[in-house]
């Protein structure tokens, strides 16, 4: 009898190792389509981000475009209007020099037929006059200096003003704002965030920080670096800068956490407007 059990004991251990290679094939069959739905997921959340990074970086470079134009406009309407000015004071010139020179003839021709007495009395008349016309010449050189140098003035302010407005587009209309001064802020003793962070160190420790992507890592940024949409969303702003001594924002701009870095991005075209690394601990 035991002759004939072996068999049957080994037959059916055979059967057992062939369902459960089945099993295991079938596990692995479907832990290998989860990770693929997994990696087709990923890149169409890449490709969503290209996507809207893409549409703010055209939005940006029209607004640069916009601004290019407004300054070449304004430095034209500068050098048409300096053109102008030159042609009217040289004018004006040579419609006085050629005056002077005429009285000159005149009274050369006077000379000619008056006595000698007379002739005195010419080249003081003459000397006379070729003073006050050169008093008039350097006083119409002074004032034309002088409108040149309040049109200049004027128009270095215009220009000015033009560079340090900006405009951006929310969706539904266009508004007008001062561009950031990084230098200002700066200045002010109220937002002395370093001299604070040192008697209120646990204010400025925070949890951690989870980028975006899973396999991203920290790089260092600077100011003018194009930033993606997804390192700026609602959940990296914020929301009360006064409680780590930094500056209120307003227009496009946001205090957005990057690691332990602070970044002030205008949130309509990507640009990071200003930078504090190792802000937080």
């Amino acid at each position: 009898m035991s002759i004939t059990a072996l068999p049957a004991e080994a037959e059916a251990q055979s059967r057992d190792r062939q369902e459960r290679a089945q099993r295991d094939r079938g596990d692995r069959g479907e832990a290998r389509q989860q990770r693929r739905a997994q990696g087709n997921e990923r890149r169409e959340n890449r490709r969503e981000a290209r996507q809207d990074r893409r549409g703010d970086q055209r939005e940006a470079r029209q607004d640069r475009r916009g601004d290019q134009r407004e300054a070449r406009q304004i430095r034209r309407d500068v050098r048409q209007d300096a053109r102008q000015d030159r042609r009217e004071w040289r004018g004006d010139n040579r419609a006085d020099l050629r005056e002077a020179r005429r009285s000159i003839r005149e009274n050369r021709q006077d000379i000619r037929q008056d006595p000698r007495a007379q002739r005195r009395d010419w080249r003081q008349d003459r000397r006379e006059n070729v003073r006050e016309a050169r008093r008039d010449q350097r006083d119409l050189r002074r004032d034309r200096r002088e409108d040149r140098r309040d049109w200049r003035q004027d128009r270095r302010e215009d220009i000015r003003h033009a560079n340090r407005r900006a405009r951006y587009y929310d969706g539904r209309r266009w508004h007008d704002y001062d561009r950031w001064d990084q230098r200002r802020w700066r200045a002010n003793n109220r937002y002395d965030w370093r001299h604070y962070r040192n008697s209120n160190r646990n204010i400025y420790r925070l949890g951690r920080y989870y980028a975006p992507y899973r396999d991203y890592s920290y790089r260092r940024l600077s100011i003018g670096f194009r930033l993606g949409s997804v390192f700026f969303g609602s959940r990296y702003w914020i929301n009360d800068p006064w409680r780590y001594r930094l500056p209120a924002v307003y227009g496009p701009y946001r205090w957005v956490r990057y690691y332990d870095d602070v970044l002030l991005v205008d949130i309509y075209s990507g640009e990071v407007v200003d930078v504090i690394h190792d802000f937080f601990w």
